[in-house]
């Protein structure tokens, strides 16, 4: 294991081995591009979750104003309107909206779990590179 006594060894499975691996000594530039790689591999898909989530309620409530449009569009060729029949059909245009917020709600909580991650492995990432750094200038 990498905190164990003095072993410098690096798991073959660690995201750092497979930088330590094609240098003779390990140095902080090095430590640094695979950090970087590994944040961004772990973060690429946090973007277009963020905007799923950013814009999911606007699509829910554009399709809202559709159906209520639609709505106030059959009324208009009818002679009357009661509330028996505007009810239903502005009831239905709201699930669009329901479906938008409840789209954004895991979309937004999905995103701040998977920031979290990344900025713990990152953390990670920083203290394994220490370690190694500090094994190897001892030698």
């Amino acid at each position: 294991m990498l905190y164990m006594g003095k072993s410098i060894s690096v798991s073959k499975n660690s995201v750092i081995h497979t930088y330590i691996s094609r240098v003779s000594k390990p140095n902080r530039a090095i430590m640094n591009a695979a950090s970087s790689d590994a944040i961004r591999s772990a973060t690429k898909g946090l973007t277009l979750l963020s905007i799923i989530a950013s814009t999911s309620p606007f699509i829910g409530l554009f399709g809202t104003v559709i159906g209520i449009l639609e709505t106030f569009s059959k009324l208009g060729n009818q002679k009357s309107a009661s509330l028996s029949v505007v009810a239903p059909a502005i009831s239905e245009a709201l699930v669009a909206t329901a479906a938008g917020i409840s789209v954004a709600i895991f979309a937004y909580s999905f995103h701040l779990i998977l920031k979290r991650l990344s900025y713990e492995l990152h953390s990670l990432l920083s203290s394994e590179s220490d370690v190694i750094l500090s094994l190897h200038n001892e030698k």
